[in-house]
Order: structure tokens, then C-alpha cells, then sequence
């Protein structure tokens, strides 16, 4: 019988200990990945979880232990014997969490067995009993060998995968290693009966109170396992929300204390381990917005509906999609509001593009029904003065043709600037590209006429190039000498540009009798749209034209 109970004991100790060893292995990998309180925090868990199932081992076996005389235990060396097994386990993890090498693999293996040797050695340094109790030295050191070599064998086991193949196979060795360890050193003990009858100290622990004790840390290490699958799980839930590009938040009610996953607070822009809270809130949102926010929590947090709204983040411009539900106990009562945040930035920069381009369109659209509006009066009008002046139909069509061609290709040149402005001095050489470059001398400031500007200019210097093709100095391709001086410059801070045109080297000009198309077309155009004056002069040795004008948006008519 006394046989039996030893081997149940002893079974359920092995067991106790690759549980405990299990929980404490998947604690030590939260040790790994977190930084700061809370990683000293899951070291704690950890030791406690490993400490705490190395002596609930140890006193699980010592419960069939039967010295053959009545049992107490020294309560202040059995907690020492707790305290000595939780200290070590957590100067072990502690040196393992760090960069993972060899060295640092071995001493902590050698930090963990000692503490397991530490704690037996102590544990049963706290039996009272009135037998003798003596330890064959060789078995002794073989035990702490044995716990020395398993515990390193197990650290190095769990930093080869995280998997759970191999949390457990670390847990079966770091199990053998407490459990071998504790059989080699009671297999070192002798028991000596007492050869007379020896008071016991009363004072001491019985071993009933111990079984209890040994319980209530059992159940704490199951309480524990619970605890880390939970957050596991949850660690996941969150990892797989992160891989989708979504943040994770929760309000813990009553006292609406805010948590955020690492993604949440990159898109507010927090540091990482930066405290913030729902009341920060207001230093990240615009005041309307959490005017909006105060109202839609509260609907919220009555049951009324889901928490959804959108915010603009203040010093990043990001905009934020927050949703969230009410989450209740079984008993009705709210417990926390949790959701997720998403970046919706993307989303309104391209309505905002879109309504932007929308607006552009618009005003393209008018623009463009406004220029074709006035360029078919320019053609009406032009079609009207050279029908006045044309002597036969085929007159009348090359003239036309001609000065449709010069409106054209002032067209061109205003295309290729965007349809909004276009340079006088391309304007000029624009019409006297049939021309020798001898027949042309040029000079002036760089001035850009706007695009009704550009169209009246560039049909005003179609009409001076023609006429002097026609009858001044341009007329006579075979004479040399026949040019055509063309300077502007501003003439006060007004900004009033006054061009010269002026011919030289060709046949002597007469005026005419009555004024032809160019000369009213100049008049017309620089009267409107260029809104200046223009004087002709047809003097001996040449036509000169003077037209004074203000570069600028003309208004539209």
C-alpha cells in the first residue's frame, strides 16, 4: 500500500511539473516580444508560473514520503524554498529573453538547475521528523547534474521553434529535469529511524496544511495557463486585424480607460509606450470633431447603435474611421466598447481630386464655350470686313483663307503654353517665318500677352506683315535692303508697353483713300481687347505703327 501511494505521487508530480513547465515556456515567449513594464510584468507571470510549479513538484512527491515517524514541515524554510524556486526561474528567463547565443542559453540553463537543486535542497531541509536523515555526496552531485543539464536542454529546445511541438518537448524536458532531479537526490537520502521515541516540534507544518498549499499553487498555475491562452489568442485576433492594415482600440467601462494595438496608435501618432487616453483625445481632434465624437459615444454607450464616425487627425491631416460595439456580460452589464480604426486618407484625397477635377471641368467647359463664342465673332467679323473689300469670290476666299490661317495659328501657339498666354516676341517671329532673317530686326523685353490678348496681337501683326508684303518692304523679295524693325518696351511704372513697327528699304507709301480691313482691325482690337491706342503713319520712307497697349487679362466679353 505504502508502494502505491508513492508511485501515484510521484506520477502526479511528473505531471504537475511538464504543466507547469508548458505555461511557463509560453508565458517566457510573451517575455520575448514585449518591452518596458510590461514585458518585467510577464517575466513575473513566467517565474511564478515555473517557480511555483517546481515546488508544488517537489511537495506533490514529499506527500507519499513516509520516514517511518509522524511529519511536520518548518514554514518559514518551505516558503524560502518557494521563494528560491520563482527567483530563479526568473533570473533564467531573464537572461534568456535577452540576444539569443549559446553562452547566454547555458548560463541560464545553469541559473534554472540551481534554483530547482536550491529549492529540493532547502524544502527538505524543512521536514521535521525524528528520524535521521543523511545524502550519499555522489548522488547529490549527480542531481544537481542532472537538473543543471535538462533545464539547459529545455531553454535550448524552446528558442529553436515556437511551435508547439516544441514548446512541448521543452516542457517534457524541463519536466524530466525537476522530476529526475528530485528522484536522484531522494534516491541519495537515507532514512535513519530514531532508536528512542523524540518529541516533535509542534510548531511546525502538517502535512494536510501542505497538501492544501500545494493545491492552491496547482490551481494558480492552471489559472495561469488559462490566463496566457487567452491573451494568445488574443494576440492573434489583433496580429491577423494588423496583417489587413487595421488598428485595434477598447474602452474599458465604467472608467473608460482607452487601449490601442500598435497600428491604432501609429495612425494617431503616438510613440510607442506613449501614454494616452480617451481625454487626450481632444488634443488630436479638431474641436467640431469632438463635439461629433462626445455625441456619438454616448449614443453608443446607451446601446442606442454601433459607434461609427470619421476624424481628421490635426497635426497629420490622416483621417481615421473609427467603429466600434458595445460589449456586454451575460448579466447585461457593459463591460467595454471595442472597434477597430482605419486609414481612410486614400479615400478622401480622391474625392477631394475628384471634386477638384469635377470644378476644373466645369470651368473648362465654360472657358472653352466662352473662347469658342468670341473666336467665331472673330471670324464672323473678319469674314464680314474682307467680304467688304474682296473684288471677286476668289479674292474674297484667298484673304480669308489667309487670315483664318494667321488666327490658327496663334491658336497653335497658344495650345502649346495651355491655352493662357503666349510670348510677343513667338507671336512676331511666328509671322515672318516665310521672310529672309535679315528682313527682321527684333527687340524687347519679355512680355506675355494673355490668350484674347495673344488672339487680337497675333491677328494685328498678320495684317502689318501682309501689307508690307503687299506694298512695303516686304513686297519685293528680289530688292535687298527691305526690313522691318519691330522694338516695344515699357514706357512708365504703369506697366503700358508701346511697340514700334517700322519699314525701311522698300517703295515709297502713299496713304490710302478710305481705311481697309487692317486698319479698322487694329483699331478694333487694340481699342478691346488689348485696351490701348494704335496710330498709323504712312510716311515716305516707310509705313510706321505705334500701339500702346496693357498686357493682362482682358475682360471678357
Amino acid at each position: 500500500m505504502h508502494l502505491h501511494a508513492v508511485s501515484v505521487f510521484d506520477g502526479l508530480s511528473f505531471l504537475v511539473a511538464v504543466f507547469a513547465a508548458w505555461t511557463a515556456l509560453d508565458l517566457f515567449q510573451q517575455v520575448r516580444s514585449h518591452q518596458g513594464g510590461a514585458r518585467l510584468a510577464w517575466l513575473a507571470t513566467a517565474a511564478t508560473a515555473m517557480g511555483g510549479g517546481v515546488w508544488s513538484m517537489h511537495f506533490i512527491a514529499m506527500l507519499g514520503f513516509d520516514p517511518g515517524a509522524p511529519v511536520r514541515y518548518d514554514l518559514p524554510l518551505t516558503v524560502a524554498s518557494f521563494v528560491l524556486a520563482t527567483v530563479g526561474s526568473s533570473l533564467a528567463f531573464l537572461i534568456a529573453a535577452g540576444r539569443a547565443d549559446r553562452r547566454r542559453m547555458i548560463l541560464a540553463g545553469l541559473v534554472m538547475g540551481a534554483g530547482i537543486c536550491a529549492m529540493h535542497y532547502v524544502g527538505m531541509s524543512a521536514l521535521r521528523t525524528s528520524a535521521t536523515l543523511t545524502y550519499a555526496p555522489a548522488l547529490v552531485v549527480l542531481s544537481a547534474v542532472v537538473a543543471l543539464f535538462a533545464s539547459t536542454a529545455a531553454l535550448f529546445a524552446v528558442n529553436q521553434d515556437r511551435s508547439p511541438l516544441w514548446r512541448l518537448t521543452a516542457a517534457l524536458v524541463l519536466g524530466l529535469a525537476v522530476a529526475g532531479m528530485h528522484h536522484v537526490a531522494m534516491a541519495a537520502l537515507t532514512v535513519t529511524p530514531a532508536q528512542a521515541a523524540a518529541t516533535l516540534d509542534p510548531h511546525g507544518a502538517p502535512p494536510l496544511m501542505l497538501a492544501v498549499a500545494v493545491a492552491g499553487v496547482t490551481v494558480l498555475i492552471l489559472f495561469l495557463a488559462l490566463a496566457v491562452a487567452m491573451v494568445n489568442q488574443r494576440d492573434k485576433l489583433i496580429a491577423i486585424i494588423d496583417a489587413g492594415g487595421v488598428g485595434y482600440w477598447e474602452l474599458a467601462l465604467p472608467g473608460q480607460d482607452l487601449w490601442l494595438s500598435g497600428r491604432a496608435r501609429k495612425y494617431l501618432g503616438l510613440d510607442r509606450g506613449e501614454p494616452f487616453g480617451a481625454r487626450d483625445l481632444a488634443k488630436k481632434l479638431k474641436p467640431e470633431d469632438m463635439i461629433r465624437r462626445t455625441e456619438t459615444l454616448e449614443r453608443a454607450l446607451r446601446g442606442d447603435g454601433d459607434y461609427a464616425a470619421e476624424y481628421q487627425i490635426r497635426d497629420s491631416g490622416r483621417w481615421l474611421q473609427v467603429r466600434g460595439r458595445l460589449i456586454r456580460s451575460r448579466s447585461g452589464k457593459p463591460i467595454k466598447l471595442a472597434g477597430v480604426i482605419t486609414d481612410v486618407t486614400d479615400r478622401h484625397q480622391a474625392f477631394a481630386a475628384l471634386a477638384t477635377s469635377e470644378h476644373r471641368q466645369r470651368l473648362l467647359i465654360n472657358e472653352l464655350n466662352h473662347r469658342v463664342k468670341n473666336t467665331l465673332a472673330t471670324i464672323q467679323s473678319i469674314a464680314a470686313l474682307t467680304a467688304r473689300r474682296a473684288t471677286s469670290v476668289e479674292d474674297f476666299m484667298r484673304l480669308f483663307q489667309a487670315r483664318l490661317i494667321a488666327l490658327s495659328d496663334t491658336h497653335n501657339l497658344l495650345t502649346a503654353n495651355g491655352w493662357e498666354r503666349a510670348r510677343l516676341r513667338d507671336l512676331v517671329l511666328q509671322e515672318f517665318r516665310p521672310y529672309a532673317e535679315d528682313q527682321l530686326r527684333m527687340q524687347g523685353p519679355d512680355v506675355t500677352l494673355e490668350s484674347e490678348q495673344a488672339l487680337s496681337m497675333g491677328l494685328i501683326l498678320h495684317e502689318l506683315v501682309t501689307n508690307a508684303a503687299k506694298y512695303g518692304a516686304l513686297s519685293n523679295p528680289d530688292a535687298a535692303g527691305g526690313r522691318v524693325d519691330v522694338t516695344w518696351g515699357e514706357v512708365n511704372d504703369d506697366g503700358l508697353i508701346v511697340l514700334d513697327w517700322v519699314e525701311s528699304g522698300g517703295p515709297a507709301v502713299t496713304a490710302p483713300t478710305q481705311s481697309g480691313f487692317g486698319s479698322r482691325l487694329i483699331d478694333t482690337s487694340v481699342r478691346g481687347t488689348l485696351r490701348g491706342t494704335a496710330t498709323i503713319d504712312y510716311a515716305q520712307g516707310g509705313l510706321r505703327c505705334r500701339l500702346k497697349f496693357q498686357p493682362g487679362a482682358a475682360p471678357k466679353t
